[in-house]
């Protein structure tokens, strides 16, 4: 159930970085989560974005664009290494796509949100974290495309 939306600034994106930032952060996200690259978890990787109208965010600062990427997983899916992989690799992918140094990189923010168990549902049906750890170690002999 991964789930990772960003929120920006309507136009603080490049044109190609917009055109490609939800499938890179929802490939991302299934990296740390350690899911195989299947077409069944990739179609489970929901990635949204969320752009602002004009003059929607501000700091009391400046009003340069800030990015927020919240990003939503069962509880116990992401180790504290694995999270920490999550925010980098996610940071640099929203710097990438609006087109920024690492020197940007306080302006990116991460927030990783844990679901208890039991508290997801898809398909009608209650998921719980086991379910998915057993269906993804069925899948890691799949090919990608499968």
């Amino acid at each position: 159930m991964p789930l990772i939306r960003l929120t920006v600034p309507a136009g603080s994106l490049t044109e190609e970085g917009r055109a490609s930032v939800r499938s890179d952060l929802a490939a991302v996200l299934l990296r740390w989560e350690g899911a195989p690259d299947t077409t069944f978890f990739r179609a489970q990787a929901w990635s949204y974005l969320v752009e602002l109208p004009e003059g929607a965010q501000t700091t009391a600062e400046d009003d340069e664009p800030r990015f927020l990427v919240d990003v939503t997983v069962p509880q116990g899916a992401l180790s504290e290494r694995r999270k920490a992989g999550l925010v980098e690799d996610a940071t640099r992918t929203v710097l990438e796509a609006a087109g920024l140094s690492q020197a940007d990189a306080l302006r990116v923010w991460v927030l990783v949100h844990e679901q208890p168990d039991g508290t997801w549902g898809a398909g009608g049906s209650v998921i719980h974290y086991a379910d998915l750890v057993a269906l993804a170690q069925e899948n890691r002999g799949q090919r990608a495309d499968a």
